[in-house]
């Protein structure tokens, strides 16, 4: 099976080496451009950047999904499957439409639950109880698309943001090599999502970092850890 990986920070990881480890044909690895990071404002790669040359593995970073230059790249990998995990955004159709088996994503929440892009510091702060990893069959809309399989994690009281977000990079890499096992092998029927149960994990954003020591002391608690 041919696979393009889809992927930028840390948390996809996991998964590509996992495809790897289980002798994947990887053809391409697709992330988002290099930008200026720390104090210095040095231009350093991107976890999954840097784990994929160091596999010795093609890296594509187009400025924008829907190039020409970057379709006809991916039309020419031939494809079977894109993997998409963490990317940060919505793929066009030109994309969507080009693997054989679609384009599976790995999302860290329980679909419909917490679609969007923090949907682990979201469920830490509203103090939930449990979360997970959805794996699901990509359309053009956010994280709308048929599930394929769910894993189910309880959260602990201890638990940070960033304790659950290893656990489920870890458990989001074996569910993928699950799903593609199951997908490919005509063993996976792709239920729809019930989008009356949807609900939107919104990016962090300067405001979310102030603590309002009005609150409740259990609110203030789920805050520090999912901050």
């Amino acid at each position: 099976m041919r696979i393009v990986f889809m992927g930028t920070p840390g948390f996809a990881v996991p998964a590509l080496h996992a495809l790897l480890n289980e002798h994947y044909q990887v053809v391409g690895v697709v992330t988002r451009p290099d930008r200026p990071r720390g104090r210095g404002q040095k231009t350093n790669p991107c976890a999954v950047k840097e784990t994929a040359l160091n596999s010795g593995l093609p890296v594509f970073q187009p400025l924008q999904l829907n190039e020409p230059e970057f379709i006809r790249q991916l039309e020419h990998l031939s494809c079977d499957v894109i993997v998409v995990i963490a990317f940060g955004q919505i793929l066009p159709p030109a994309v969507l439409s080009l693997p054989r088996w679609g384009c599976v994503n790995v999302h860290a929440s329980l679909l419909p639950e917490y679609r969007g892009a923090a949907p682990i510091h979201r469920a830490v702060i509203n103090g939930e109880t449990r979360t997970g990893v959805t794996t699901m069959l990509m359309d053009k809309g956010l994280d709308t698309g048929d599930i394929l399989l769910q894993e189910i994690l309880p959260i602990q009281e201890s638990d940070t943001t960033g304790a659950l977000h290893d656990r489920l990079a870890g458990m989001g890499a074996k569910l993928l090599v699950k799903t593609l096992y199951l997908l490919t092998g005509g063993k996976l029927v792709p239920q729809s999502q019930d989008h009356s149960r949807a609900t939107y994990a919104h990016p962090l954003l300067p405001e979310d970092e102030v603590i309002r020591w009005e609150s409740p002391a259990r609110n203030i608690f789920n805050h520090v850890r999912g901050m």
